[in-house]
């Protein structure tokens, strides 16, 4: 139940006050993340895998919500009104992979350095 009061609370303020708050919720979060380096005298590398793939698998859940679920979408639409007849997943599938084709490309291009490696190491 206090969840829904604190929900109607929100919605009952103006749009700037609701900008303003879910930006500062955002920045203590961050802020509180951000703090933990303060916790820790190094890097423990099974942590670092534990929490990149975390994040992998975050953004993965975003990339398909947010791109790939309203193009299947969109799609289906099309087919719908008789403006195209492909395959649903086809224009989602081609983005969805010259994507990580562009994401390989940068990686071998641009130099930079990994985690526990030597300088000597960078790659790109």
């Amino acid at each position: 139940m206090e969840n829904y009061e604190l929900y109607k609370w929100f919605i009952t303020q103006g749009p700037i006050m609701q900008a303003l708050y879910a930006g500062l919720f955002t920045w203590i979060l961050t802020a509180l993340g951000a703090a933990l380096v303060f916790l820790f005298n190094s890097s423990n590398r099974k942590v670092l895998d534990a929490a990149l793939g975390f994040t992998g698998g975050v953004m993965i859940a975003a990339s398909f919500w947010s791109l790939l679920s309203p193009s299947i979408a969109y799609v289906e639409m099309q087919n719908d009104m008789g403006l195209s007849t492909m395959p649903v997943w086809l224009p989602p599938a081609i983005g969805f992979f010259l994507g990580a084709l562009f994401l390989y490309i940068l990686d071998k291009t641009i130099p930079h350095l990994h985690l526990f490696a030597k300088k000597e190491e960078a790659e790109g």
